[in-house]
């Protein structure tokens, strides 16, 4: 295989933050990689590759310009509003230079469908705000030429120390109830599936849309259960949430553009990472 490793200027916006973070340090040690970070924080302001950003009050053309990415990989968080001008800039630089956008997008993109999971070339349809936000940029960068853009559409994403997680340690501590969602029917992925998957996009040169969840699906409720069976022995208490009495599906799931066999993930796969 022809390595292209070298070629690659990259930008990650919204590199201090969980998934952000992780992605910076998968390609780091292979590409010069740039990120940009919000809050102060001595790790990032003495690391030259990062650049301070607040998507509320910066112009990301700015840091464009500084970085020269060939690939800019979308993570930031922040105001919906702002976040919209700054991919219409990141849009219009990729249009002029080349450089191609891997944006990170949601199953929340297809919330409004409860009734079956969603496949990459599935109509997108949201009932909530953070879906209808996810998917007005996916469709702004859709229409770039399309082998300047790889949408990647996210389920839940665990790590060994991901907020999820912290957030469930933080609740037993305290004893507060852990939420479940018992008519929930998801798929699920590992940060550092995600990462790898990433990688190899960027290194084969791949575009278009990505469904980047387990190839199978579990309830909510028995997932989560799972989970905490791992973290402690004591009696959790849990907090039953039913947005429905049916079952309701949110869940990505891969059927056009799979990745190789070795970048496919099961839930039973995630699990096991985070009992370990």
């Amino acid at each position: 295989m022809k390595n292209t490793v070298n070629k690659h200027r990259i930008l990650i916006l919204g590199a201090s933050g969980y998934l952000g973070n992780a992605i910076y340090k998968e390609l780091g040690p292979y590409f010069k990689t740039f990120g940009t970070y919000r809050t102060p924080k001595k790790e990032f302001e003495t690391n030259k590759h990062f650049f301070q950003y607040n998507v509320e009050e910066d112009d990301v053309y700015e840091i464009l310009e500084a970085a020269r990415p060939t690939v800019i990989i979308s993570a930031v968080r922040g105001d919906f509003n702002a976040q919209t001008i700054a991919h219409q800039h990141i849009a219009e630089y990729a249009l002029e230079f080349g450089s191609k956008i891997i944006f990170l997008s949601s199953a929340n993109a297809f919330d409004a469908y409860s009734k079956y999971p969603s496949y990459e070339l599935d109509k997108t349809l949201s009932h909530s705000i953070y879906g209808h936000f996810k998917i007005k940029i996916e469709n702004m960068l859709l229409r770039l030429p399309k082998k300047q853009v790889a949408v990647l559409r996210l389920p839940m994403v665990f790590g060994n120390n991901c907020p999820r997680i912290q957030e469930m340690k933080s609740l037993i501590t305290e004893n507060e109830s852990v939420e479940i969602f018992p008519n929930l029917i998801m798929n699920v992925t590992l940060d550092k599936k995600v990462t790898q998957q990433i990688h190899y996009i960027i290194n084969r040169n791949k575009y278009g849309v990505f469904h980047l969840g387990s190839t199978d699906l579990v309830h909510h409720d028995e997932f989560v259960k799972n989970i905490l069976s791992s973290l402690t022995d004591k009696k959790v208490l849990f907090k039953h949430v039913y947005t429905t009495n049916e079952d309701r599906y949110l869940a990505v799931l891969p059927k056009f553009n799979k990745l190789p066999k070795h970048l496919q993930i099961t839930s039973d796969k995630v699990l096991e990472d985070l009992l370990k």
